[in-house]
């Protein structure tokens, strides 16, 4: 009788499962707040919001695809093995993003080559306040998708010659659209520093793909 009360005690408190439909339209907050709980299936959720997202950027830094692929896993087994202690009164992506960006930085240390970084358009201006770089338009005619993808392989070549630290506030900020204060969590630096390099970055690049574009 006493085990059976013990087992009802025991099933009473099972988490609430909801459907993943509604988990995909949680904020990173609340899934977290649900995986803690006991739902697992709020982690997936967090996989399927942030693996591309993730595999991108470190793609970009590393350009190897299948060694960005166990690094963003690995990435992802960090978070799952830590996650408990993730502060939750700061930004799951910044956090997300640090994990993953310092694995590709780890990578870069290892490798006797320098990285390059791909993007695939270029932008005016520089602003501040500029969205990330926008990529295919769906609506461009034909040539015009030939123009960009031209573009992209000047990009290609060009972004090679900047340095690693450059490139990766060039990704942060003018690729995945992060703030200046992630962008120095991420990369452990003071605003001054990110922004110095920005800036540098936008230069060099500038500079570097000024004769392609002739």
């Amino acid at each position: 009788m006493a085990h059976a009360a013990a087992l009802k005690s025991e099933t009473s408190f099972q988490p609430a499962f909801r459907p993943m439909a509604e988990l995909q339209t949680l904020t990173d907050h609340d899934l977290v707040k649900c995986y803690l709980a006991g739902d697992t299936r709020a982690f997936d959720a967090i996989v399927e919001r942030y693996q591309g997202r993730l595999l991108n950027f470190v793609y970009r830094i590393v350009t190897d695809r299948e060694r960005a692929e166990d690094l963003v896993q690995e990435a992802f087994i960090r978070v799952h093995r830590h996650l408990a202690r993730f502060d939750r009164s700061k930004k799951f992506s910044t956090w997300i993003y640090t994990i993953a960006s310092n694995l590709a930085k780890n990578e870069l240390r290892n490798r006797s080559r320098n990285p390059l970084v791909l993007f695939t358009s270029i932008t005016q201006g520089w602003e501040d306040e500029e969205r990330p770089l926008e990529f295919e338009d769906p609506n461009a005619r034909p040539d015009d998708q030939f123009r960009k993808r031209h573009v992209r392989q000047m990009v290609e070549e060009s972004v090679a010659a900047l340095p690693e630290h450059h490139r990766e506030v060039f990704v942060l900020r003018e690729l995945e659209g992060r703030s200046y204060e992630e962008i120095s969590e991420i990369t452990h630096c003071n605003l001054g520093t990110v922004k110095s390099r920005l800036n540098r970055a936008r230069n060099s690049f500038a500079e570097i793909i000024e004769p392609s574009l002739r």
